[in-house]
């Protein structure tokens, strides 16, 4: 770093995302991106903004905002569209978190909450996961923090049910909890129907999964109007044309096309049951997953061991070196042929330690 780098970052640590090697063809399994193309609706919107981008978009993406309101059943003073997922769990931290009101979350969850706390100089404290990996609720309960919670987690895939997640609510009325549902969409049991009853829940989803717009970075949070219009001043004090033209044409044409998402949504569930049956039929311990992606460990393959040699023969996946999960790997499910190709693999791998 210069020497002109501000002393308060000295000791940061940024989030390392997923490999994108530009060398060669891999099967990409370690990102959780969606096999699938986005809409040809969103296409064609896409390419319809195009024509238009020496004009700013519109900060209040009225349109597409009212599209996401409408999706939800809520109101659209009830939503805010942000640049990915990403860009609102960090509003939420700027929002939220101080000296007095310190952030709280896993210590096995989404890699970017201990980077988000960091930045905003938010005091923070992990709990630990459970044996099982799964979080304890009564750990949550009544701590009087704000409270970030990935629902299903990552990268484990482990789901709490809504019931739960209104146990930590009710024992936390006076500070904000945040769910972050980026993958609720393969499993799991969304929040959104609670924001009118608690008024300190905020959940988070995104168009980058089950919606096929990794690349247009594309996000939302779903809370009480007053949560809402925090935000906004978050936004407008940052970025007001935070979301691009493209994107937001992208967003409308995706949503106008909700059968094709829920047939996508339905073959990677359907890919995922095969992936995880397949696996454990080569001896392979793995989480209940409710996301896109699955958590496998194998007695005879260390964690980064798997994951150096499917690299090698064109599969990347994704290891972690936190200690708890060093034996475990992340594998995102594709198309049905990739994962064929990924189960054949690791059986040759197999048989070549016999």
């Amino acid at each position: 770093m210069s020497r002109f780098f501000s002393g308060k970052f000295s000791s940061l640590v940024p989030y390392t995302p997923g490999e994108q090697p530009k060398d060669r063809q891999f099967i990409k399994l370690n990102t959780n991106e969606s096999p699938f193309p986005p809409s040809e609706k969103a296409r064609e919107a896409a390419a319809e903004a195009a024509e238009q981008l020496q004009l700013y978009p519109d900060p209040e993406c009225r349109r597409l905002t009212e599209a996401v309101a409408n999706m939800l059943g809520v109101r659209p003073d009830e939503v805010l569209l942000t640049n990915g997922s990403d860009e609102i769990l960090n509003f939420a931290f700027m929002a939220y978190c101080d000296s007095t009101h310190p952030a709280v979350f896993p210590d096995i969850t989404y890699g970017f909450y201990p980077v988000f706390a960091k930045i905003n100089t938010v005091p923070y404290e992990e709990i630990p996961l459970r044996e099982d990996f799964t979080i304890g609720v009564r750990d949550y309960l009544s701590l009087d923090k704000t409270i970030f919670i990935a629902n299903p987690n990552a990268p484990t895939g482990i789901t709490l049910s809504r019931a739960d997640i209104e146990k930590i609510l009710k024992s936390n009325p006076d500070t904000v909890v945040v769910v972050d549902e980026a993958y609720v969409d393969f499993g799991g049991e969304s929040c959104v129907p609670l924001i009118r009853k608690y008024d300190n829940l905020l959940v988070t989803q995104t168009f980058s999964k089950s919606r096929s717009m990794a690349g247009a970075r594309l996000g939302f949070g779903v809370g009480n109007r007053a949560l809402i219009q925090d935000l906004n001043t978050i936004k407008y004090s940052t970025n007001p044309y935070n979301i691009n033209a493209m994107t937001m044409a992208a967003g409308l044409g995706t949503l106008s096309d909700p059968d094709y998402t829920a047939a996508n949504c339905r073959t990677v569930i359907e890919n995922r049951e095969y992936t995880t049956r397949a696996l454990e039929n080569l001896g392979f311990t793995l989480t209940d997953s409710r996301t896109n992606f699955v958590f496998a460990t194998h007695p005879a393959f260390p964690g980064d061991s798997l994951y150096k040699k499917l690299r090698a023969r064109g599969i990347l996946i994704r290891h972690f070196t936190h200690p708890k999960i060093a034996d475990y790997n992340r594998i995102t499910i594709g198309s049905r042929a990739e994962m064929e190709v990924l189960v054949k693999t690791i059986t040759e791998l197999m048989e070549e330690r016999k």
